[in-house]
């Protein structure tokens, strides 16, 4: 019984961090970059927690109503927020979230990366938390489980054999 259940738990296991991986790693190959939504600017559409898969695009083939990710003037942040106009003679674009109550301004073709082509809910949490000490914790507690699953069948049955053994000496 304990075999069937610790085998059951590992393919679980095994089959979402399968999943996850592949939920990641396909658009990644597909040529897709992925980010994850760390506010609530583009909420409901693409809620705080997710992986938004961004296809790099040229600024000038977006149009109004694409979601677009953007370089901000830092250089090491992006955003993700809706174009509201595309000014192809100046080479800017305004954005938006859908959040927000104002526009961001003006953006410059420059800092345009690409078009969001699609978002993966709750997949940005796994992928910015396992970079934390923390993550990286619960990863490997993760790993140990699943090795365990496998050999805590092999634990009890031994468990039992001696416990069977030492009944038919005693009973001798």
């Amino acid at each position: 019984m304990a075999k069937k259940i610790c085998n059951t738990l590992s393919a679980l296991l095994l089959a979402a961090l399968t999943a996850v991986a592949l939920a990641i790693l396909i658009p990644m190959l597909l040529g897709y970059r992925e980010m994850a939504v760390l506010s609530g600017s583009m909420e409901p559409a693409i809620p705080v927690g997710s992986i938004v898969c961004v296809k790099p695009t040229e600024a000038s083939q977006l149009q109004v109503g694409d979601v677009c990710t953007y370089l901000l003037p830092d250089g090491s942040t992006y955003v993700t927020h809706r174009v509201l106009s595309v000014d192809g003679e100046a080479r800017t674009l305004v954005t938006q979230g859908d959040a927000n109550d104002a526009p961001d301004g003006e953006i410059a073709f420059s800092q345009v990366f690409g078009r969001v082509a699609f978002h993966l809910p709750l997949l940005g949490y796994i992928t910015t938390g396992i970079r934390t000490p923390t993550g990286i914790f619960a990863a490997c507690g993760l790993a140990i489980l699943i090795i365990l699953l496998n050999f805590i069948p092999a634990i009890v049955a031994a468990g039992e054999k001696e416990k069977a053994g030492g009944s038919q000496s005693g009973d001798a």
